[in-house]
């Protein structure tokens, strides 16, 4: 079990790009991740997962298409590069990771068992 640090949240404005990467203490390799969100008010809301081999990546159809996961396991790091954003993405985001998630990608926070402890993102107009 491994800890996970998010950095490279902040503030931008609608339409803009902003890029969170999560830091793991150790090897990655093996392991699916995925990015959830919370917003104020709301339930947390899973966004992207990425397989520990990196072939299986799921999006939310919130972010299909202005999101992208990608995993780099030689730094130990998983990055969520988010484009045109919208003041609806502000939210604190989480990365997390599944040690049982070599081959399979899923947006369910039960088959994750390490969290980071959140950046916070904001679009604001």
């Amino acid at each position: 079990q491994f800890q996970l640090v998010e950095s490279g949240g902040g503030l931008v404005q609608p339409g803009g790009s902003l890029r969170v990467t999560c830091t793991a203490s150790g090897s990655i390799l093996k392991t699916g991740f995925a990015w959830f969100r919370q917003a104020p008010g709301k339930e947390r809301e899973a966004i992207a997962c990425i397989s520990g081999s990196g072939i299986t990546i799921n999006y939310a159809d919130s972010v299909l298409g202005r999101f992208f996961i990608s995993r780099d396991d030689d730094k130990d790091t998983v990055a969520l590069q988010m484009n045109y954003l919208k003041p609806e993405d502000t939210a604190v985001y989480y990365c997390a990771a599944g040690s049982m998630l070599a081959r399979r990608c899923l947006l369910e926070s039960t088959y994750y068992n390490a969290w980071g402890q959140g950046t916070q993102v904001t679009v604001y107009s």
